[in-house]
């Protein structure tokens, strides 16, 4: 897995999205944020790492775009 030089994978998801989400992510197959759109929040939620506030800052970054989780 592609990295950024640190211990996150190399995506385009928000700063504000901590490692370990980011790492669940994309260990999870999700490593653009366009992606996640459609995507169930539970279902995020349900890997090891993603909680409430990487699920606000993705949720907040797919409304920008005009998306949303599912």
């Amino acid at each position: 897995m592609a990295t950024n030089g640190s211990d996150r994978p190399a995506t385009d998801f928000p700063r504000g999205v901590g490692a370990p989400a980011t790492r669940a992510l994309a260990a999870a197959g999700y490593t653009r944020l366009d992606q996640l759109a459609g995507v169930p929040a539970a279902e995020l939620a349900a890997l090891h790492g993603v909680g409430p506030k990487a699920l606000r800052v993705l949720g907040e970054a797919l409304a920008e775009r005009g998306r949303s989780l599912g």
